[in-house]
């Protein structure tokens, strides 16, 4: 819904809802393009594909428009009397670095728009990179085949358009991350009671097991001298090795 609003109201050939990874990997999650052109839909790249300082650029700026990747770019004079170079990491206006316009002349894109889609920092630790409370879950990233630009009160009902879908995806990611930790609780309890009633054994042998709460490949159990191993584990005598350093 939300991609083919935005490709109604501004007019680009290709639409994307782009999500990123808890890895930093990006998927192309939704999509809405022009008949002839090759669809994007369930692609992924790889997390260096957007590096930090442009992320950094797309969490201060939420909306970024280049109208033209092949224009020439106008060169700023700074008054002389200025000690510090001028930074134009905050202007809607700024040319788009050479290395991105290649980027977007071999995906035969002459024109974009990129809009931030942030929602709330479950952790408490934030990167100085990111705003307070804030990170970046995704893009939603407009592609044009010819030259084109688009008025400030079309962005603005854009960004608006972004601001309500991030609200959403927030409140799902809340509830998932609820849902998450209601599972990890009901596992806990049921681990605990295992431990409580029987052998140790129970949380390696049975459903749910050891592995149903922590994040692993792998998960081994040395009781009473004797080895139970689930998934994929070092060798028993490598953890006999290991418990005898513990």
């Amino acid at each position: 819904v939300l991609v083919k609003e935005v490709s109604d109201l501004t007019g680009y050939d290709r639409v994307m809802v782009y999500k990123f990874h808890e890895d930093e990997h990006g998927e192309v999650v939704a999509e809405c393009h022009r008949p002839d052109l090759e669809p994007y839909l369930g692609l992924h790249y790889p997390a260096t594909d957007i590096p930090q300082a442009s992320r950094f650029l797309i969490m201060k700026n939420k909306v970024r428009m280049i109208c033209d990747c092949l224009s020439q770019p106008v060169k700023v004079i700074q008054d002389k009397r200025l000690d510090q170079p001028l930074s134009l990491g905050g202007s809607t206006m700024r040319a788009p670095h050479g290395c991105h316009a290649q980027y977007m002349e071999n995906m035969g894109s002459i024109a974009s728009l990129v809009m931030s889609v942030t929602i709330n920092e479950e952790d408490s630790e934030l990167d100085d990179d990111q705003q307070h409370g804030q990170k970046l879950w995704g893009l939603v990233v407009c592609h044009h085949t010819s030259p084109r630009f688009v008025p400030f009160p079309l962005r603005y009902a854009c960004e608006f358009l972004i601001q309500v879908f991030g609200v959403q995806i927030n409140k799902e990611v809340e509830l998932a991350a609820q849902l998450r930790e209601k599972h990890i609780l009901q596992t806990q309890t049921v681990l605990c009671d295992m431990l409580l009633r029987d052998s140790p054994v129970g949380i390696v042998t049975q459903s749910p097991n050891v592995m149903d709460l922590v994040k692993c490949n792998g998960a081994a159990l040395y009781y009473r001298k004797k080895i139970w191993l689930l998934g994929f584990t070092p060798t028993e005598e490598q953890i006999k090795d290991i418990a005898a350093w513990l």
